[in-house]
Parts: structure tokens; sequence; C-alpha cells
């Protein structure tokens, strides 16, 4: 999903769409700053401002994640004092006034962006409950063509790899959300070491508005190098081959960027590692 926000009527779409993020909360912000040389001075000069919120908010039976990327922002406030945590969102507030658009994401104006224009990016999947025992790591691809990968073709991507996987039907008396199309696991096969409880647990569904699919892909069991593995083959491949924005945590990648962003979080997670 992604949609641009240049008048009232845009904002009137937003708050009808996301429901003003009523009980969500926001999970990261960002602030950047452009300068340009002039030639003519001979001095760098401010060339525009751009703030971004990340909001993750619940609506009609699916979980959201959604970047508010805010562009020729002329007035920027956020403020916490004694305690105080602006990031739980009641129900935001919104304003075109003068050619600007206006955002209050918390009834005392803690944060508060005047700008020119805004763009939303969002993901949205079906509500899963996480087992932190069992989960540890979750990816979502949304796509943006009608048809996503099938079962047999991740199967194949595997067996190109040299990572074999067996597939199983997940069998559930209740269905989770009608959005749902299909869901299994792929359990890897021909490994002595590997544990019966190592697997990636596939859910494919429709996204709630719009054209494209949906994959969530959620590994569980022992993290060692096999099951990394098979989680870097099949993300390699599907954002290779399908145009869309990957998630992670309430984290929302362009696909064309899954690669770099992995070597920068390799790297970063080196840097660390060696502290």
């Amino acid at each position: 999903m992604k949609h641009s926000l240049k008048n009232a009527d845009d904002l009137r779409w937003l708050i009808g769409h996301t429901g003003g993020f009523r009980s969500g909360y926001v999970t990261d912000v960002q602030m950047s700053k452009r300068r340009l040389f002039d030639e003519g001075s001979g001095r760098e000069v401010p060339a525009g401002t751009t703030v971004s919120v990340a909001i993750r908010y619940e609506i009609r039976g699916m979980v959201r994640v959604a970047k508010l990327t805010m562009s020729g922002v002329t007035d920027f406030s956020i403020f916490e004092q004694d305690g105080a945590d602006c990031s739980a969102l009641g129900i935001i507030q919104t304003e075109f006034s003068a050619g600007k658009l206006r955002f209050w994401f918390d009834p005392q104006g803690e944060l508060y962006v005047v700008c020119d224009e805004a763009h939303l990016d969002e993901i949205a999947t079906p509500f899963v409950m996480a087992d932190q025992a069992a989960e540890f790591a979750r990816w979502t691809f949304q796509g943006q063509t009608a048809e996503g990968p099938t079962v047999e073709w991740l199967l194949h991507e595997l067996d190109r790899a040299g990572l074999p996987c067996a597939w199983r039907d997940a069998k559930r008396a209740v269905a989770i959300h009608p959005a749902v199309q299909w869901e299994g696991d792929l359990i890897p096969v021909g490994d002595s070491t590997a544990s019966g409880d190592n697997m990636v647990h596939v859910m494919a569904y429709g996204p709630p508005e719009g054209s494209g699919f949906g994959l969530m892909l959620r590994v569980f069991g022992i993290q060692d190098r096999r099951m990394s593995r098979i989680l870097e083959v099949l993300t390699d491949q599907i954002t290779q081959h399908f145009a869309g924005d990957c998630l992670v945590g309430t984290t929302i990648i362009p696909g064309r960027e899954w690669e770099s962003w992995l070597i920068r979080e390799h790297h970063a997670r080196h840097n660390r590692r060696e502290r």
C-alpha cells in the first residue's frame, strides 16, 4: 500500500483508512536535512527537511505497519518530559491549511509536524501470536503482482540451493483471517543433525485492499546455520523475482534494497560483537 497525501481529501482518506491509527504506537521517528552547495555564494544552503514516523497499529483483524514520510517540513516538535511517552497513540489529528499539512500525533502536541506533502507506505499482515520460545525470525513480503510464489516454486528454489525441504499443509480448526489463502511448513530433509522442530512456516494471503499478494515467513526451531541459510535463500529469491516491499520487525524495506540492507545489518552486528 502506497499513497501520496497533498490536500484535505487525502487527509480524510488517511483517517478513514487507518482509523486515525487509534490505539497504535510510534516505533520510530527520524529527521533528515538536505543541504546543497550554492556556487554563487560558495556555501552550502538548506534544501529541505524530511521527517518519517513509523507506526504499528491494528484494524479490521490485520496488523499494519505504516511509514509516514513528511517532506518540506517547516515545523517539527517531539517533546517528552517527566516520564511522558508520546509513542502511544490515541487517535491522530490532521489539518490542511494555507497549503500545508499538519499532523498532531498525540493530544498534547508533543509529536507535531507541519509539511508540504506526505507519503504513506504500509504493509498489512493477518494477526498471529508470536511464540517467543520457538520463533526466532519473521519476514514478510508484500508483492505488487497478482500472483505470488507457489509452494512448488519455493521448494524448487530451495532444491536449486542444495537445501531440500518437504512441505506439510497447516491444519487449523479455525481460520486466522479470511485473507489467508494457504499456509504450511517447509521442513528440511536430508540432514541427520537437523532437529525435527526446525521449520519455516509460510502463510500466503491477499492484502486487505488493492491488488497484490502477501507472504509471511516465520522460522521455528534452533537458530542454526542451515535454518538461517534457508531463510536467506527464500528472501533473496523472492525479492529478485517479485516487485514489492519487505517487513522486518517494524521496518519497511523496498525489495530492491533488501540485499544492501542485509549487508549493512551484517556489518553492524559484526561491529557490535567486536566492541
